[in-house]
């Protein structure tokens, strides 16, 4: 029988749900355990697609196309499973399901409410990832006990232990244990109040995470013990980690996972010798190297995680600490490239949507191109890349993308003939993952030591096929295309360092024990820029 986990969080947002539970799915799975998971968010959008980076962060992208919350990426990144587009859910789906499912008739003229309409479709969805390969699931529910929008998505898993049993299922719950500065006292308070909200839903947790700066004293423990009505080794300590790949390693320190196993009734001995090691990488990895992110979100950087942690990646197995500088686009200039530019020794150009900041990306990539700075781009930023080239190798004056001025008299970035007469454009995107051909040689194909790869891809416009004979023309490579060879997928200077852009993400791929390898080849190159060596590619 499937095991349940769920993972909820109160006294404040942001405590670092995801965090807690991607750590618990990596100490399952280093147990022989087939885990998978789930975030159910409380917002009314039906996925995060449309929401504005300033306020959500990145949206991430699954194999299948789904947009989803960023905490997918923690729990593959942790976990190292590709997670479906089922396993992120939104209040605005739900009801979208629902009242989609009575305009059909589906309930046979039943009047339609919260409970059972609302909550039997959250538990259909958290249903949908049970099957014979798992042995876990882990689902978080968005937001803070206490908030409106949870109300229905507890109300379903309180019913959910009955209807599975009770012996399937763990709570869990994230608190914050404040630290009062003057007393230096840790207060509990906080936490007896979230739990006794948790308790007026019908939900009694079976564990209790506690967030903290600094370790707190077993009288403390028993004490929540005692007013939270969980025995002592159920109250866990979760204290800020040097980095969030030490979290597991906390956790377990505290004994996380072998009560959560006790409960459910899990076999096995946990194995962490791999993640040790990788701990131990992180820690010792200690040449700084200056990375900076030209972007269009920069003043958050949760809008481009999965970049920030595919660098870290990169980092780690070569012994750099990546240091990222976030630059605002809107910044740059060609005047003022050389300013912002110079002292780094790499820079990223990661996706967007949007004309706003699109002229400093393009600034950036020619500074990169004329002075051997190491440059990855991503989506918007390969586009970027060959918007660069056009206007000022091949001579294509005002050349541009569609998206950014239709009256350009070079689109070199375009939508392909058949989406130009879409009315709606939501269906034109190209989302998910696809296959490209590399040509043998490349820097891109050695990157990758083979010359066929698959990457998740989020966006509409393409370089212009009609473009490409004079883009190569002008020293521009397109050495990775759609097996067709209709679509660019990467392109690369050859001569230069590192000057490669892909339509891709493959920031949604990287993982901290198996970094991506352009990630890696892009770190690598921008040590050498640093440090005057090469490391060697490992194969992975």
């Amino acid at each position: 029988m499937t095991k349940h986990i769920f993972v909820t969080g109160g006294v404040a947002s942001s405590l670092g749900k995801g965090l807690t539970a991607s750590a618990l799915g990596r100490l399952l799975k280093s147990r022989g355990l087939r885990v998978t998971m789930q975030k159910l968010d409380p917002y009314i959008n039906v996925d995060p697609g449309t929401m504005n980076p300033f306020e959500h962060g990145e949206v991430f992208v699954t194999e299948d196309g789904g947009e989803t919350d960023l905490d997918l990426g923690h729990y593959e990144r942790f976990i190292d499973e590709n997670l479906l587009r089922t396993s992120n859910a939104t209040t605005g789906a739900i009801y979208s399901s629902v009242i989609s499912r009575e305009r059909k008739g589906d309930f046979l003229g039943k009047t339609v409410q919260v409970v059972p309409h609302i909550t039997n479709e959250i538990k259909d969805r958290i249903l949908r990832l049970v099957n014979d390969d798992v042995d876990v699931v882990i689902t978080e529910i968005g937001g803070t006990v206490g908030d409106i929008e949870i109300l229905p998505f507890l109300e379903a898993i309180r019913q959910f232990r009955n209807d599975v049993g009770r012996e399937n299922v763990c709570y869990v719950h994230l608190t914050l244990i404040p630290l009062i500065g003057p007393t230096g006292e840790h207060k509990t308070k906080p936490t007896q109040h979230s739990v006794s909200d948790l308790r007026s839903m019908g939900i009694q947790p079976d564990v209790i995470v506690c967030r903290s700066n600094t370790p707190i004293s077993d009288g403390q423990k028993k004490k929540i013990s005692n007013l939270c009505d969980v025995p002592v080794e159920a109250v866990v300590n979760c204290t800020d980690a040097r980095n969030i790949y030490e979290i597991p390693l906390v956790l377990r320190n505290e004994g996380f996972d072998d009560y959560v196993c006790r409960l459910l009734g899990l076999p096995g001995e946990p194995d962490l010798s791999v993640w040790e090691s990788l701990v131990g990488m992180i820690d010792r990895a200690e040449t700084p190297l200056r990375i900076g992110v030209v972007g269009k979100y920069v003043v958050l950087a949760d809008a481009y995680l999965s970049v920030a942690e595919a660098l870290r990646h990169g980092g780690f197995h070569l012994g750099a600490k990546v240091e990222i500088e976030w630059i605002d686009a809107e910044e740059i200039t060609d005047l003022l490239a050389e300013a912002r530019l110079s002292h780094l020794d790499g820079i990223v150009l990661p996706g967007g949507f949007g004309t706003r900041g699109v002229e400093g990306k393009i600034a950036a990539a020619a500074w990169a191109r004329q002075n051997e700075l190491p440059c990855l781009g991503l989506c918007l930023g390969l586009q970027a890349m060959v918007i660069d080239v056009a206007r000022n190798v091949a001579g294509l004056a005002g050349a541009n993308s569609r998206e950014f001025d239709p009256s350009s008299p070079h689109l070199v970035i375009d939508l392909m003939d058949e989406q130009r007469n879409v009315v709606d454009l939501g269906g034109t995107m190209r989302l998910g993952s696809y296959v490209a051909k590399l040509a043998p040689g490349s820097q891109v194909e050695k990157a990758y030591g083979e010359p066929v790869v698959f990457e998740r891809h989020r966006h509409r416009y393409e370089v212009n096929p009609r473009y490409r004979h004079k883009l190569e023309a002008a020293g521009l490579a397109c050495v990775g295309t759609s097996p067709d060879g209709r679509l660019v997928e990467f392109v690369e200077l050859p001569g230069h360092p590192f000057w490669i852009g892909t339509q891709a993400h493959p920031e949604f791929k990287s993982r901290p024990d198996r970094p991506h390898p352009l990630f890696f080849e892009f770190v690598g190159a921008a040590l050498d820029r640093a440090n005057g060596r090469r490391p060697r590619l490992p194969h992975f």
